[in-house]
């Protein structure tokens, strides 16, 4: 099945192109911390033949708690990232969380994500989608696959035939997600890349009470059921230390095992490719 080609930067997903990952800290913690990780995501970019879009979100503005860390903010959340993007050569996404924010995101970021909390939300897709910047969508974890047409003809509504598709798994019963794989080829039906989120369909939403829970053990098998599905992308966050995370810190993988399982993912998807 060939899905429809999406370039940014130097990065191709869907088409015939390899597999990419979308991969970074969850929330920028300091400018100092969020450059070093995207220095070393380049670094294994370029050693590996990897293609990297660097992630990582200005605002994290659906925390369980009213206490909980939300980053620094837009205006310097996107200066981190406009940093990000000159030093590095890397695109750079993060997500938006209403209409306001729109244009001034559009002008740093090279993919405008829409949280899975949003995904129906048609006025903020709508906005995003004017930008004529690619939107990758997080199908909500209270959807269908099927569920899915409608949104991605929100985007298409504006002239912008650049979107692609998270799948971040759906709730199942309280504080715990389940990956359905049989989306994958699904959505992809629809003629549009499907990105696997690997991290954050292994939380465990609230799990901890005040703060989402989360079982990093299950992100390399789940992975490479995801790959072997025929995915066009994984999204993967990572943390030099997910123990001392300000955010989502048990479902973020190490940064230092990202290089190894990426190549090996990278391999598994040319051979279900083939």
């Amino acid at each position: 099945m060939t899905v429809r080609e999406i370039i940014t930067g130097r990065v191709r997903i869907g088409g015939n192109n390899p597999l990419a990952f979308i991969a970074g800290p969850c929330v920028i913690e300091s400018e100092e911390s969020t450059l070093r990780a995207a220095g070393i995501l380049r670094e294994f970019s370029e050693k590996h033949n990897i293609p990297i879009i660097f992630k990582s979100s200005y605002d994290k503005a659906n925390r369980t708690s009213v206490n909980s860390f939300r980053g620094p903010g837009i205006g310097k959340g996107l200066d981190i990232l406009n940093t990000v993007r000159e030093r590095t050569g890397l695109p750079v996404l993060s997500d938006i969380h209403s209409e306001a924010e729109v244009s001034a995101a559009a002008e740093v970021l090279d993919i405008i994500q829409i949280p899975a909390f949003l995904s129906r939300q048609t006025d903020i897709i709508i906005a995003a989608a004017k930008t004529g910047k690619p939107v990758n969508i997080k199908k909500g974890q209270f959807l269908a696959p099927d569920d899915i047409e409608n949104i991605i003809g929100k985007v298409l509504s504006t002239g912008n035939n650049d979107v692609l598709i998270t799948e971040r798994g759906s709730s199942f019963g309280y504080h715990n997600l389940v990956v359905d794989m049989r989306s994958i080829p699904m959505i992809q039906g629809y003629g549009y890349p499907v990105v696997y989120d690997a991290t954050h369909s292994i939380q465990l939403p609230g799990g901890q009470g005040t703060c989402s829970g989360g079982q990093r053990e299950f992100i390399a098998p789940l992975s490479r059921a995801a790959v072997s599905a025929g995915c066009d992308a994984v999204f993967m966050e990572v943390h030099e230390e997910p123990e001392k995370a300000l955010c989502d810190g048990p479902n973020m993988l190490r940064l230092a095992e990202f290089p190894a399982l990426a190549v090996k993912l990278m391999e598994l998807s040319r051979l279900a490719k083939s």
